[in-house]
């Protein structure tokens, strides 16, 4: 079997449900499941798309082998019927979806999967684990980032990463979200990410003295020598060894790392004894355990660090490892029309938004800010030569009249009849254009701790049909 083949990296459920809506005559018919997310990682203003790249590749690899096959038969629960219609499978639907790298806000809908019932359905996990994972971690990112206020961070964390994917494709997830390049060499080999490294512990302990390591490294590496001076003693014996190693090799533009004890207090300290050295080009690079707050606390202390390495925090999003997700039908095609879907919880955050939708973002005129998302039917357009009104989604009675606005639909289309359509850009591009769409956001959406919330609102067809079918218990009574 291709080992690249990912096919059944699925929940079971998705092929017996396939296996079930085949059996009960649904095979051609047509619906419509959105993926969107409930809660911004950590308390956040907002999240990052990331991770369509690798879906795209997914959906189009997606194919049964016949030891699959032969799998799914041995389950004793798959009728031969769907057997054969898995050897014959490719996907045919179509695919609506937010461009990685934009700024993405809960409950509107990111991707859009419009295709046959077996088909929609067994694509949920695939989606999911895909962009559920490298939005987490470019979201992590980019908060760790904003930290450093201009200050680079690697990504350190493939050694504390949970598997291999997690590492590699962390890699690429946290170069969206602004980190500079990472520890990863497979991430640079095949996404392009920077990798770069300085040395560990284990380096200096090999040879009879710190003294001595340095000066092989600076031999060797007199372009990019960056020294750990915490082995022993940093400002005892660290730096005023790497001074030395840097001046019998005129190295005048390299650096040192802190990888232990107070970064604050070390770093002043050690950037005074460079400094005094004559070395001021001498950069300070710091890790250990960092993230955005314990980044922001050095900073704010006085610190003075160059650069950071972060690992294990970033890597795993240690604070808020799990996204959040999730896949739900929305409507369903009968008899040639479109009939929305919406499920119903006492948990008011879990009622979805029924219907086939897309998503506008509101730019201001003068300025080019975000002002807020409106969720719409599909066939409604937005007007921009009169007045919107939108409300404030934790507060319905807050209510604000956009005027001098313009307007951009989010998603792009990414499959046509199970063709491909849309050509991914290359990863610097989408890591720019991150870039250049966070920068369009408030600088209060944009706290740490108690954002104000991104107005997304929807339009008002979609409002009264919502509030409709929760009046009739689900059911949808067109007018």
């Amino acid at each position: 079997m291709n080992k690249e083949n990912l096919s059944l990296l699925c929940d079971f459920y998705e092929y017996t449900m396939a296996n079930g809506y085949l059996e009960s005559g649904m095979e051609d018919r047509k619906v419509c499941f959105d993926m969107f997310f409930r809660n911004v990682p950590d308390g956040g203003g907002f999240a990052i798309m990331a991770g369509l790249e690798q879906a795209i590749e997914r959906i189009e690899n997606m194919h049964f082998e016949e030891e699959d096959i032969e799998y799914f038969r041995s389950k004793g629960v798959f009728s031969e019927r769907f057997l054969e219609y898995l050897r014959k499978f490719r996907f045919s639907g179509d695919v609506y979806a937010v461009p990685e790298g934009t700024p993405i806000f809960p409950m509107e809908p990111i991707v859009t999967v419009v295709a046959p019932a077996p088909q929609a359905q067994m694509l949920e996990t695939l989606l999911l684990m895909t962009i559920n994972h490298q939005s987490l971690i470019a979201t992590k990112a980019n908060r760790i980032v904003r930290a450093a206020d201009g200050r680079g961070v690697a990504e350190f964390g493939s050694r504390r990463a949970q598997g291999s994917e997690a590492a590699i494709l962390g890699a690429r997830a946290a170069y969206i979200g602004g980190c500079v390049g990472t520890a990863c060499t497979l991430s640079d080999e095949r996404f392009g990410v920077p990798a770069s490294g300085t040395m560990a512990h284990s380096w200096v302990l090999m040879f009879d003295s710190e003294l001595e390591a340095f000066r092989q490294y600076c031999r060797l590496y007199p372009d990019n020598a960056v020294l750990l001076v915490d082995t022993y003693d940093a400002l005892g014996r660290g730096v005023p060894d790497a001074i030395t190693a840097f001046k019998e090799a005129g190295i005048t533009k390299g650096g040192i790392r802190l990888d232990s004890g107070d970064l604050a207090f070390l770093t002043r300290r050690a950037r005074a004894m460079l400094d005094e050295a004559g070395l001021p080009g001498i950069k300070i690079v710091a890790s250990n355990s960092l993230d955005e707050y314990i980044i922001k606390d050095l900073i704010e202390q006085g610190a003075c660090i160059d650069s950071f390495g972060v690992g294990d925090r970033l890597i795993t999003s240690h604070s808020n490892p799990v996204f959040g997700g999730v896949y739900k039908l929305a409507a369903v095609e009968e008899n040639g029309q479109i009939v929305p879907k919406i499920k119903i919880s006492n948990n008011v955050s879990k009622i979805t938004i029924p219907g086939y939708k897309k998503v506008y973002r509101l730019y201001g005129k003068a300025d080019g800010r975000a002002l807020a998302d409106l969720v719409c039917l599909a066939d409604e357009e937005i007007d921009q030569s009169k007045p919107l009104t939108i409300f404030d989604p934790d507060a319905p009675w807050k209510k604000k009249t956009l005027t001098d606005f313009t307007v951009r639909p989010l998603q792009v289309k990414v499959f046509e009849g199970g063709k491909k359509v849309y050509r991914c850009p290359p990863l610097g591009k989408v890591r720019e254009y991150c870039a250049e769409q966070i920068g369009t956001l408030w600088e209060e959406v944009k706290r740490f701790s108690n954002p104000q919330t991104y107005y997304v609102d929807l339009s008002d067809r979609l409002w009264k049909m919502k509030r409709s079918m929760l009046d009739n218990g689900g059911l949808y009574r067109p007018e």
